[in-house]
């Protein structure tokens, strides 16, 4: 079965916040911070450590 990253992540996501119940400053730092690391040098190295 093959299910898109994009969905596997939503789901993740939805139950980390529905279990673990973080505070919502928390959820916004995570987000920017990947987004911006993303978009960083380092994006390679992290690229090609997670393949």
């Amino acid at each position: 079965m093959d299910v898109p990253l994009w969905f596997a992540l939503i789901v993740v996501g939805w139950l980390g916040v529905k279990l673990v119940r973080p505070p919502w400053w928390l959820i916004a730092v995570l987000l920017l911070g990947g987004f911006l690391l993303a978009d960083s040098v380092l994006a390679p190295l992290i690229d090609s450590a997670v393949k």
